[in-house]
C-alpha cells in the first residue's frame, strides 16, 4: 500500500537573472571541453590497466576537468569584460550622439554681400515712345531680387524682342530667341493687358516650340502695380485743429496745371529728390514654383504657355499676341495675373535676356 506519510516537496530555486556574459560561458565552455577530450583521446597511447572500461572515461574526464574549468573561467572573465567595455562605449556614443542634436547658439555674421549695381536696360531704339516701353528699373529690380544669384550679378538686361518694335508675331518672338537658345541665362517676358495691368513670368529657357514640357524649378509667375504718387500735403488746407488766425484764403478746387507740374511718377532714367534712380512705388507680386508637377513651359507655333494643370495654363498668349489668358494653375499656384479676369486683351509684349 501507498504510503500516507506526507513528503516534504522541495521549492523550485529561484531563478536568478542572468547576465548578458553568461549566454556566452557555457557554449565556449562546452567547446573547449569537447576539443581537449578529442585531442586527448587521439595522442594518448592505448594505456594498459586492469581497470575495467567503464572506469576510463570517468578517470580521463576527471584528469582535464580543472584545465576544462580553468579556460572556461578565463574566456567568461574576458567575454564578460569585453562586455562592460562594449556597454561604457556605447553609453558614451549615446551621449555624445545626445549633444550632436542639440544645435549650438550661432549668431548672424556681421558680413553682408556688397549690395548689387544699379542695373541698365539696354535695346530700345532711339526715339521710341515712353509709352511703348513696358519695363522700367523699378519693376526690373523687384525681379531681380528672385532670380537665381548667378544672374542677380548681371547689371545690364538686353531687349530680345518687343511688339513696338519688332511688330506683332510670335514667330518673331521665337526667332529672336532662337539667338540664345543653349546660354546659361533666363528670360523674362513682360505682358501688358488691355486695363494697363502688367504682368509676366520668368523662364529659364529660351521659349521655342517644342513637343514637349520643359523648363526647371527657376521658372516664375509674377504681377505689379505701379502706384500713383501721393498729392503734396503742402497744398492741403490745415485741419481742424490748426491756429488759422493769421492764414489767407485757401481753395481745394481743382485748378489746372501745366504738363510739367503733374503728379505722374518720373521717369526711370531721372533720379528722385531722395537719391535713388527708380522712384516708382510697385505692388510686386511672385508666384514661385510649386512643385506639383513640372509644366513649365510649353510652346507651339500657334501658342505659348507658362504653367499648367487640371486644363488650366498659368499663362497663356496666342500666335498673333492679341488674346491671353491666365487662370490658377498648380504649377505655380498662382492667381490670375490679370484684373481683366481669366482672358485679356494683349496691349504689349517684350521679352528680356539676362545674362553674358
Amino acid at each position: 500500500m501507498p504510503s500516507t506519510t506526507d513528503e516534504p516537496q522541495s521549492s523550485p530555486p529561484s531563478k536568478t537573472p542572468q547576465r548578458a556574459s553568461s549566454f556566452f560561458t557555457y557554449p565556449v565552455q562546452y567547446a573547449v571541453g569537447g576539443i581537449l577530450r578529442r585531442l586527448n583521446s587521439e595522442t594518448s597511447p592505448p594505456a594498459i590497466t586492469t581497470t575495467t572500461v567503464n572506469d576510463t572515461p570517468n578517470r580521463r574526464q576527471s584528469q582535464f576537468a580543472p584545465t576544462a574549468n580553468s579556460l572556461s573561467h578565463s574566456l567568461a572573465s574576458l567575454v564578460s569584460n569585453t562586455a562592460r567595455s562594449l556597454s561604457s562605449s556605447t553609453a558614451d556614443a549615446g551621449e555624445d550622439m545626445h549633444g550632436a542634436l542639440h544645435n549650438p547658439h550661432r549668431t548672424a555674421s556681421p558680413f553682408q554681400p556688397p549690395p548689387l549695381t544699379p542695373l541698365s536696360l539696354q535695346g530700345w531704339k532711339e526715339g521710341m515712345r515712353e509709352s511703348g516701353k513696358l519695363l522700367n528699373k523699378a519693376l526690373a529690380e523687384e525681379i531681380r531680387l528672385l532670380v537665381p544669384p548667378r544672374l542677380q550679378l548681371v547689371d545690364e538686361w538686353s531687349l530680345m524682342y518687343s511688339l513696338e518694335q519688332n511688330g506683332v508675331s510670335l514667330a518673331t518672338l521665337y526667332k529672336k530667341a532662337d539667338d540664345y537658345r543653349g546660354k546659361r541665362g533666363g528670360f523674362v517676358l513682360v505682358i501688358k493687358d488691355a486695363g494697363g495691368g502688367v504682368f509676366g513670368a520668368y523662364l529659364s529657357d529660351a521659349p521655342h516650340p517644342s513637343s514637349h514640357f520643359y523648363g526647371n524649378g527657376e521658372c516664375f509667375l509674377w504681377r505689379a502695380l505701379v502706384l500713383t504718387s501721393l498729392p503734396d500735403l503742402a497744398n492741403l488746407p490745415p485741419p481742424p485743429s490748426a491756429d488759422t488766425t493769421n492764414a489767407i484764403r485757401m481753395t481745394t478746387i481743382a485748378t489746372a496745371k501745366s504738363k510739367s507740374e503733374t503728379l505722374s511718377p518720373p521717369a526711370s532714367g531721372h533720379a528722385s529728390r531722395s537719391g535713388t534712380s527708380t522712384p516708382e512705388r510697385i505692388r510686386f507680386k511672385a508666384f514661385p514654383y510649386s512643385g506639383v508637377n513640372d509644366y513649365m513651359i510649353f510652346c507651339e507655333h500657334s501658342f505659348l504657355s507658362v504653367g499648367g494643370g487640371d486644363g488650366h495654363y498659368g499663362l497663356w498668349l496666342d500666335d498673333n499676341l492679341e488674346n491671353g489668358v491666365s487662370a490658377t494653375c498648380p504649377t505655380f499656384g498662382n492667381e490670375p495675373l490679370s484684373d481683366d479676369g481669366t482672358k485679356f486683351e494683349v496691349m504689349g509684349v517684350e521679352l528680356w535676356y539676362i545674362g553674358s
